[in-house]
């Protein structure tokens, strides 16, 4: 499986973003697809869950601004980010979950001023 992702870049609070993460390989028996971030010193933190069913989750921080969402057509997905803040500024990485492994992509960097 591979990944690449796509879309950071520098933005000012209160703008927004779109990630993309392209999936490519075995993309059969994907289980889940996630979104991570992670600073400088600090461990990758979780941000964002989708299922293969469609069913979502978010880290609490991010909730009722951002959006995880995929385009099976296209193998890829999503992380919209509006009302962005400066604390959202990091790396971040997509990943899939397929037959109890975890797969990641090179990661695409998020800066948002104040």
């Amino acid at each position: 499986v591979q990944l690449q992702a796509s879309g950071g870049g520098f933005v000012q609070a209160g703008g927004s973003l779109r990630l993309s993460c392209k999936v490519s390989g075995m993309v059969v028996s994907i289980s889940a697809f996630n979104w991570y971030r992670q600073t400088p010193g600090n461990q990758r933190e979780w941000v964002a869950h989708i299922s293969r069913e469609g069913s979502t989750n978010y880290l609490d921080s991010v909730k009722g601004r951002f959006t995880i969402s995929r385009d099976r057509a296209k193998a890829t997905v999503y992380l919209q980010m509006n009302n962005l803040k400066p604390e959202d500024t990091a790396v971040y990485y997509c990943n899939v979950e397929r037959q109890g492994r975890g797969y990641w992509g090179q990661g695409t960097q998020v800066t948002v001023s104040s």
